[in-house]
């Protein structure tokens, strides 16, 4: 959807109010500034709305981002039982609060770099490219996209996870502020990773198939699937490079008791380091996404 370019005016403001009869004498008429940022607003307004319609009526945008981490949660949910050895916590809540960081990394990462690689390999960004939209809509509206996909899909796995395997709901103001800046960070770390990442895709039939392999082994080797303080010293310290690892960190700090603390490799969460790291993350893909993103694909004329 192309948007209006922003408007520009080089007229000498008409201070006395003869030119427009519905302003007063005297008053300043709107800057040419305020009515860009206004026309600017509208380009990411519309820009957002389509990338949000584009992802809601994709069946399988839904079914592979959106639904997928549901999926793992329900079926590795009803599998797993007992405590975590050396602690009194259920393996399926260490399970869930770690699955709620794939969930993050499937909307932010995977579902964005695939997106963004088929709308490169189409000409799709091309074209958007060529219209008078501002170039830096598009990445307002993948933004728009991904923050709206990641808190709907952090509310599912939440909710199925207490409704159904008795997740307890985080009890101070301190822990639910802690899953908010662990959220927005994470998203940010994860979705600028992904629109980077995407540069290495040479074509929309490979997309998925060059992502979903990061996407899963990240979650092998950063405890999704299994506690990480029991995966081999070689996966701990080569997930500890990644965001996956301090998201699921952070979101059982959010989740589990301060006791489960006894059976993490630092021996505390670590709040101030999983903040760093995702912080650096976001920065350096942000940094990576500049320098690598192209508006034409290979095959693009």
């Amino acid at each position: 959807m192309t948007a209006t370019a922003p408007e520009t005016s080089a007229e000498t403001p008409d201070l006395s109010g003869e030119g427009d009869p519905d302003r007063p004498a005297g008053a300043v008429p709107a800057r040419p500034a305020a009515r860009g940022a206004r026309g600017y607003a509208r380009a990411c307004a519309a820009r957002s709305s389509v990338e949000l319609k584009a992802f809601f009526r994709n069946k399988q945008s839904l079914v592979f981002t959106l639904f997928f981490p549901v999926i793992l949660l329900v079926v590795f949910g009803s599998i797993f039982e007992g405590k975590v050895e050396g602690t009194d916590t259920d393996f399926r809540q260490v399970f869930m609060a770690g699955v709620i960081a794939a969930g993050v990394m499937s909307t932010s990462f995977s579902g964005l770099a695939i997106n963004v690689a088929i709308e490169r390999d189409t000409g799709t960004i091309r074209r958007l490219a060529l219209t008078p939209m501002p170039k830096s809509a598009y990445f307002v509206g993948k933004l728009v996209r991904v923050v709206v996909t990641t808190v709907l899909e952090t509310i599912l796995l939440i909710g199925i996870a207490v409704a159904a395997f008795g997740l307890p709901l985080p009890q101070t103001a301190e822990r639910w502020s802690t899953l908010a800046w662990c959220l927005a960070l994470g998203t940010a770390a994860c979705a600028l990773a992904g629109t980077a990442y995407s540069a290495l895709i040479p074509n929309s039939r490979s997309a998925a198939a060059v992502v979903t392999p990061v996407f899963m082994v990240l979650q092998f080797i950063s405890g999704v699937f299994y506690p990480f303080d029991q995966l081999p010293a070689w996966m701990q310290n080569t997930a500890a490079l990644f965001p996956v690892k301090w998201m699921a960190q952070g979101f059982r700090s959010v989740f589990l008791p301060d006791t489960f603390t006894a059976v993490e490799p630092a021996g505390s969460w670590e709040l101030g380091r999983i903040a760093l790291v995702l912080a650096l993350w976001a920065v350096g893909g942000l940094l990576a996404t500049g320098l690598t993103f192209d508006w034409r694909g290979p095959r693009v004329r």
